[in-house]
């Protein structure tokens, strides 16, 4: 019996044909030198894996506009608006009309040169309102020596009008402590809260970005400040014989002589 047993393997062996063996070390052969093959060229397997993996973030860059440098409203994808992504930007220049922000896009070493978009002109800055915020004559002043040229802000996407972004801008992305300039505006009394245009009023970004307005609002009007300034006794007393019919009468025989 155990004699038989040491027997069987050979048999079931030599039961096989010999087409049989021949696949199998035709397989085997295959299989090493594929192995021999990828041990040779391993650094070669290595850079096709990661031009592959490069390859594939440059898709999803693309598909995401990651890399994008946006010069226009319209360039911007509705997905980023409603979602109230910040963009970084460049202040351009202060207008009666609003900000001028040249976009910033992240930059990655070597994905933002193999997306870049070469182009001749030069780059053309987007056009930024402070959204929710209607300022005075003093405080379209404040602002173009608050926003200097080349200052590096950041747009916090509200609404789009138009050609124009309306945005919570400031000068930090995360701090918690940095104030948009949109509520030290109105802090200093340099500003009255203005409809949010493109929102809801029923909706939780309505109402979150109001209570934030508002909030500022409220301490420049407690403080005095700026438009909220109360006058003094004497400011009204001079302000009524100003105002009043004998001061014009003398005006004008004064004028006259």
């Amino acid at each position: 019996m155990p004699e038989s047993c040491k027997e069987a393997p050979n048999q079931d062996r030599e039961g096989q044909s010999p087409q049989t063996q021949r696949e199998k070390t035709v397989l085997h052969n295959f299989v090493s030198s594929i192995s021999q093959l990828a041990d040779d060229n391993l650094t070669l397997v290595r850079s096709i894996s990661g031009g592959l993996a490069l390859a594939g973030v440059i898709l999803i860059a693309r598909s995401i506009k990651l890399l994008t440098k946006f010069q226009t409203a319209f360039e911007i994808p509705s997905h980023f608006v409603e979602s109230n992504i910040s963009l970084r930007g460049r202040i351009h220049s202060v207008t009666e009309e609003g900000l001028q922000v040249e976009h910033v896009p992240i930059y990655l070493p070597l994905l933002s040169p193999l997306l870049a978009k070469h182009k001749v002109f030069p780059p053309t800055p987007l056009q930024v309102n402070l959204a929710g915020v209607d300022l005075t004559t003093e405080g379209k002043l404040w602002l173009q020596t608050k926003l200097l040229p080349s200052q590096t802000v950041w747009l916090k996407l509200v609404s789009r009008h138009g050609d124009k972004l309306h945005c919570f801008v400031s000068h930090s992305k995360r701090s918690p402590w940095c104030l948009s300039v949109n509520e030290e505006a109105l802090r200093l009394g340099l500003a009255r809260r203005a409809p949010l245009p493109g929102i809801s009023p029923h909706s939780r970004l309505h109402w979150h970005l109001h209570k934030q307005l508002h909030r500022a609002e409220v301490k420049a009007e407690k403080k005095g400040l700026g438009l909220w300034k109360e006058e003094s006794q004497w400011e009204m007393a001079l302000k009524a014989v100003r105002n009043s019919a004998l001061f014009r009468l003398l005006q004008r025989l004064f004028g006259r002589t």
